[in-house]
């Protein structure tokens, strides 16, 4: 696992639109591992994959009771500001 650079605000990745991802194979497993440790060590509850520079739907966040990592997340629903 390595903790991985967290792009800043102005970085023109962060406007680009993220690609679903097709295949859950060993990369997508250690992107996923080495982000989780990038958010803990950043003292930080959630982490998008381009935050780290790469453009897949993925996201990795702990709500105080749970991890998750979630691939591909669609927002079903919304309310509120």
């Amino acid at each position: 696992m390595a903790v991985r650079n967290i792009r800043k605000e102005s970085d023109k990745v962060l406007r680009k639109i993220s690609k679903d991802v097709e295949k859950i194979d060993d990369r997508t497993l250690v992107l996923i591992e080495d982000m989780v440790e990038t958010m803990y060590k950043s003292d930080g509850v959630g982490l998008a994959a381009p935050q780290v520079g790469i453009l897949k739907r993925i996201i990795v966040l702990d709500d105080g009771t749970e991890l998750l990592k979630l691939i591909n997340p669609v927002i079903q629903e919304q309310s509120g500001e």
